[in-house]
């Protein structure tokens, strides 16, 4: 078997939402060793909040026993769960129990989510047989996992790179939402992404884990929050992480939009368009507040319509976490050459508001 053919059957690591599938081709079918066979990936880890009463504490470590050899590196994987405060991870390895080399170390965050935590090691040396161990660390401690081992063999190192990320701008903020986006280059290897955020910088929650795919060229990837208090600052940032490596964009914040607390809506009326002979488009911008609200035209050719009602149009609903939203209604069947006075209206739970009255003319 030629090296091109040798390097094309190296074991790819598939990082599918965050859980390590490992696949072998023929050159590594039997060249694996670990001290117990492949068992069912890791699950994705699920984001969640911080548990109710949970306390700041050492990290919580796992290393799995697999490991993916060539002729001179190893990719090892485990699982951290950070515990409530930044935490960093690396691998010490070495030929012996006493291991005595480490990798460098890559920072996790500081939430109470696991997450899944893989170390690429080099400079081994062939058909040798080595022992690792992931190692996690944050202010309250340093904790070490299990010791497993792995043997090299005569194949040829897979070829890559860590991924590169950057955090960018968040968009879409409201109330409560928020859209977070970042860039990816994944190097050429299957790359995994996520975001940290929270109301610090020690951040403490994170999305679900998406793949990136594995081209060779950054890509705009983005997620949805929910959940966050209005009128509040909140920080965050993208990682990506492949078999090569785990790398941390750089921090970006948002403040959320308000009020504080929900209120009755606000409304204003706008000019009516598309006027015809028998029709108009009623125009108008709202608010919710933060409380669902349902809105609706009230329009007349009485200008008293703060006493006389006259023909309304059907109700619609915003939600409650939406910003000022610029909405209308389609009204039909009016006189020709007449003169119409209109006006929006939204209610919610905390009142109803009326706007002003806007007049327009149908066409003659």
């Amino acid at each position: 078997m030629n090296q091109n053919l040798m390097i094309g059957a190296l074991i790819v690591i598939v990082l599918l939402l965050g859980g390590y599938i490992l696949y072998s081709g023929g050159v590594f079918g039997g060249g694996m060793a670990t001290t117990t066979p492949f068992g069912t990936p890791t699950p994705t880890p699920t984001p969640s909040p911080t548990p109710p009463g949970a306390e700041v504490s050492a990290p919580e470590v796992q290393t799995d026993s697999r490991a993916v050899v060539s002729n001179s590196t190893a990719v090892v994987t485990g699982r951290v769960t950070p515990n409530g405060a930044p935490s960093t991870y690396w691998y010490e390895y070495g030929p012996s129990t006493a291991l005595g080399q480490r990798t460098s170390a890559q920072s996790i965050g500081s939430g109470y989510s696991t997450i899944p935590s893989p170390g690429y090691i080099t400079g081994l040396s062939a058909n040798t047989t080595y022992y690792f161990r992931l190692s996690a660390q944050n202010r309250i401690g340093v904790v070490n996992g299990a010791t497993h081992s792995f043997i090299t063999n005569s194949t040829p190192p897979p070829q890559g790179a860590a991924p590169s990320a950057s955090s960018q701008s968040a968009t879409d903020v409201e109330r409560t939402t928020a859209q977070l986006n970042g860039r990816v280059d994944a190097n050429g290897a299957q790359t995994t992404y996520w975001f940290e955020w929270g109301d610090d910088t020690n951040f403490g929650r994170i999305t679900s884990l998406q793949s990136a795919g594995n081209n060779s060229s950054a890509v705009s990837v983005s997620a949805a929050i929910t959940g966050l208090n209005p009128l509040t600052r909140y920080y965050f940032r993208i990682n990506a992480q492949n078999q090569f490596g785990t790398v941390n964009g750089a921090t970006q914040s948002f403040t959320t939009k308000g009020p504080a607390a929900p209120g009755a809506p606000s409304v204003d009326t706008t000019a009516a368009t598309k006027v015809t002979v028998s029709s108009a488009q009623l125009n108008g911008r709202i608010h919710p507040n933060g409380a669902e609200t349902t809105y609706w035209f009230e329009y007349s050719e009485d200008s008293l319509l703060a006493s006389i009602l006259g023909t309304a149009t059907f109700d619609q609903k915003i939600s409650a976490g939406a910003g000022t939203q610029s909405v209308s209604a389609d009204v039909s069947g009016l006189k020709k050459d007449t003169r119409y006075f209109f006006r929006i209206v939204g209610k919610n739970d905390f009142g109803t508001v009326r706007g002003d009255i806007v007049t327009f003319r149908t066409r003659s």
